[in-house]
């Protein structure tokens, strides 16, 4: 079973629980605040110092390779494991001391999550609606996430990608304000992975808060607004997708051959222009920000042209791999999670 949502709710608890008295406006925007967490398993550190806030409204991603404490730091966020030190605070509650009504605020799917084999899609969905005071309405949910033709099958004849779309469902069946999606899309097909982040923009697209938990470089591109990079327990980075790539990446590049001879240092004088070097007949242009027209520009300037242009855009992927020395998807050997 999902460890976030199989284990009741107390209603009784959730109208006990009670929000900060103060700052009510703080709270609608910084959804989560992450301070200085830690989390060992024994001698095994898995989160050393992790600091970070979420917004309302935003998909936050935490990126890192395998073993970097990823898991571990969401599952702390979520009240399913004790921190060590630090502090959480979410919708201003602390995971621990209000578990219950954080549980009734926040849908969590986690990574080795799975379902009883012989109970249909529609029993599953009704027995963790059963679990909340006002959970949603089920048939809109099965609606919204292409499930309704399937909410009589058994869980067992589900494909990858149908269970991963009801792990949304049973994440969003409680009527979250947040949810935390833990590799969602590993093992589906790219067909399947598709498909399954344009249900992640609708979810958001509702209200939903999300924390996006990847190792996928182009899932954090297309969903993220912004990210925490996360490396042996620590973050290292957290910028929009975009701005690390361009602060991290290694700059964009610029590849061409001048129409004639000019004076390489009115490109290189540029403030867009970080690095020049030449291969065979060709400049290579290292830089950032609006590198092309920057170019074109000094060399008409000078009376030459660029010609057989090729561009090539930093990406996530090549900050991931300048950040963490690790190709993405590689796995460490901290033991962490």
């Amino acid at each position: 079973m999902l460890r976030a949502t199989t284990i009741p709710v107390d209603r009784q608890e959730i109208a006990k629980a009670k929000l900060p008295t103060s700052t009510s406006a703080q709270i609608a925007h910084r959804v989560i605040e992450v301070a200085s967490l830690r989390k060992a398993y024994g001698t095994t550190v898995a989160v050393e110092d992790v600091s970070f806030g979420i917004d309302e409204g935003e998909i936050f991603g935490i990126l890192g390779p395998n073993g970097a404490g990823k898991t571990t730091t969401v599952e702390c966020m979520s009240g399913l494991r004790v921190p060590d030190g630090g502090t959480i605070g979410v919708l201003g509650l602390d995971p621990q001391q209000d578990r219950h009504a954080v549980r009734a605020l926040v849908g969590v799917q986690l990574q080795e999550g799975s379902m009883p084999p012989k109970l249909t899609v529609r029993e599953l969905l009704d027995l963790f609606a059963s679990f909340y005071a006002d959970p949603a309405d089920a048939s809109e949910l099965l609606e919204l996430l292409g499930l309704t033709a399937k909410r009589d099958d058994y869980y067992k004849r589900l494909s990858g990608g149908q269970k991963q779309r009801l792990s949304i469902a049973l994440a969003l069946i409680g009527n979250p304000k947040v949810a935390i999606l833990d590799e969602l899309t590993t093992g589906l097909d790219p067909q399947a992975r598709r498909e399954t982040w344009s249900l992640i923009e609708g979810v958001r697209d509702r209200g939903v808060t999300i924390v996006l938990v990847t190792h996928f470089m182009d899932e954090a591109e297309r969903l993220c607004d912004r990210v925490a990079l996360i490396d042996s327990g620590q973050v290292i980075a957290i910028d929009t997708p975009a701005g690390l790539a361009e602060r991290e990446g290694g700059g964009n590049h610029m590849r061409f051959r001048p129409s004639r001879p000019f004076d390489e240092t009115l490109l290189t004088a540029l403030p867009e222009v970080d690095h020049l070097e030449h291969q065979g007949d060709r400049i290579v242009i290292t830089g950032t920000g609006d590198l092309l027209n920057a170019v074109m520009s000094a060399l008409a300037t000078a009376g030459s042209e660029a010609k057989d242009v090729q561009l090539e855009s930093a990406t996530l992927e090549d900050a991931f791999v300048r950040l963490t020395g690790h190709p993405t998807g590689t796995s460490e050997k901290d033991g962490g999670r």
